[in-house]
Order: C-alpha cells, then structure tokens, then sequence
C-alpha cells in the first residue's frame, strides 16, 4: 500500500494504523534539525496532493484487514497542508481519530475547525523563544511562534477533546532550565490534556544529539500541574528517594507520574508509601491518551 502504514504499537496511543498524506516526497513548512526525513526547503502548500478517494480506498482496505485502536493522520511533512484534510476526515467517521501536526497553521480557524472533528490532536511546541524556535525548527519565514501560541490558546477554547502538545529537547538548543519555565508559562494557557517530554531516537537530517532521559526528567520540574509523559525504554539512573507523605502528595498534584515513572524512578521506601497512599483513597487514576497517570487528591 502507498498510504498505509503499520498497525504499529505505539507507546504513546496503542496500537496505531497510520495514514501518511505525502508518501512520496517530503511536504513541509518547517525543516527541523532533528527530522529524520532528508533536509529540504520549506513550503506552504501541496504540490500535485493525491486525491482523497485514492487515499480512503486503500483505508478501507485496511480497516477490514488489520485490527487497531486508533487511525493515525500523518505525512512526510505537515499534514494540515493537505487542501483536501477536512474532506478526507469528514469520510472517516467511525474510527477513533489522531493528527500528528507541528502547529503551524493551528491559527487557521478553517484548519481549527477541521482538527475539531478528531479525537486526539498532538501539536508540537519545542521553544516559545523566538530564536530558540526559529534554530530548532527551520520554519518557513511567513511562520511567527506567537501566532502559534495564540492559536493553540484559542483551539484549545474550543476543542474538548484530547489535545496533547509535544517537547522535542535537542542537545544545546532548547534543554536549557529558562526555556522550559517558558514553556510552562504558555503551557498553563493553552491547557493541554498531557504533555510529551521527548528527544532524538531516530537519526536526525542534521548533526545533532538528543539528550539523556535523566535530562529529560530534570526539564520535565520546570512544567508544573501538567499530565507529563516521558517515553522511555530504558532504566533508569534518576531516582526519587525517602520522600515524606506530603512530599509525594504535592509531588504528585504539580507532576502526576505514569505506571513507567512509578516504576522507574521510585525508590523502594516511596514505592511502598505510594502503595499505602493508593490503599487511602488519597491518589486517583487519570487515564490521558491511553496513558494511564496516578495524580493526587488534594
């Protein structure tokens, strides 16, 4: 299949059957230094886009083919460009809905509308520094980040379903402390459902390095009262140790912590004080994304 990709398992949305819009050639308004996709100038629009009908028939293919949980809509670029997006989704009803979309033209109230009719929209956000943005993400010079913040401020007015923003943290960019107090002040705006803390895992189209997950936890102090997950396949060195009842409680409220934190990075003594404090009633679940957070009741 030319548009189909997967169903793979993903750690972040379960088992996810992809949709790419530009199978063919790279179609993007930024040109991030860590993509993996070769480097290529930005644009604002498709060229020569496939139609939608192409696309829908080998979906529907698929669908009666393969088994999954949620239907992913990506591209080899920026699938918001694609003209015909509302279209395409208006045909998909019925199937459980996730956009992959950097943000650049979530201020478009017609592209606003459109991601309205999915289930989970993940929009990136890797700096609200202008020049830290502008290094990171190569965007095309029409792009200004504060439009970006300001759409992502009012999508979020009007969409109630599950919008979660996502950090890219590249080595000597934006892994600095003041980003991400930053961050945390325009996050507490937009109020997203869950935050994703993530770096380089695949090979970037520039020379450049991600950091370590202990990194990734120490950025993740800086967000405060936000659902944080942090993907991870690996043990960790980072630990959180001999915390007091009301430490781990008001941990807990600013930070709550997936099942994977839970086991990564507790220490014995704060494993069984968790424990103790779930067998009270004093920490609830909250299940974001699929991804399942432990947050206390205060």
């Amino acid at each position: 299949m030319k548009y189909i990709f997967g169903p793979v398992a993903s750690r972040r949305f379960g088992m996810s059957l992809g949709v790419d819009l530009s199978p063919d050639k790279k179609r993007c308004n930024f040109d991030c230094i860590y993509c993996e996709l070769d480097p290529a100038k930005p644009v604002t629009e498709y060229e020569i886009p496939p139609k939608p009908e192409e696309i829908l028939k080998e979906i529907n293919k698929a669908v009666e083919k393969f088994d999954f949980e949620v239907l992913t809509i990506t591209s080899n670029g920026e699938p918001t460009l694609y003209p015909f997006l509302d279209e395409l989704v208006n045909e998909l009803k019925g199937h459980k809905l996730l956009i992959l979309s950097n943000s650049s033209t979530i201020h478009n109230k017609k592209i606003q509308k459109t991601l309205c009719k999915f289930d989970i929209v993940k929009l990136s956000l890797d700096a609200v520094t202008p020049k830290i943005f502008k290094k990171i993400d190569r965007p095309h010079k029409s792009i200004d980040i504060e439009k970006i913040i300001n759409g992502m401020i009012e999508f979020r007015r009007i969409y109630d379903k599950e919008l979660i923003i996502e950090i890219l943290v590249v080595k000597g960019i934006n892994d600095k402390e003041e980003e991400f107090e930053k961050l945390n002040e325009v996050l507490a705006q937009i109020k997203p459902d869950r935050v994703d803390i993530s770096t380089i895992d695949r090979p970037p189209a520039y020379n450049v390095e991600g950091v370590s997950v202990e990194r990734l936890f120490e950025l993740s102090k800086k967000i405060e009262n936000q659902h944080i997950f942090i993907p991870t396949r690996e043990k960790l060195n980072f630990k959180i140790e001999n915390l007091t009842k009301e430490e781990l409680l008001t941990t807990l409220k600013k930070r709550p912590f997936t099942d994977s934190d839970i086991q990564n990075i507790f220490d014995e003594h704060t494993s069984r004080l968790f424990n103790d404090l779930m067998k009270e009633n004093l920490i609830e679940e909250v299940w974001v994304g699929g991804i399942k957070f432990y947050k206390a009741i205060m």
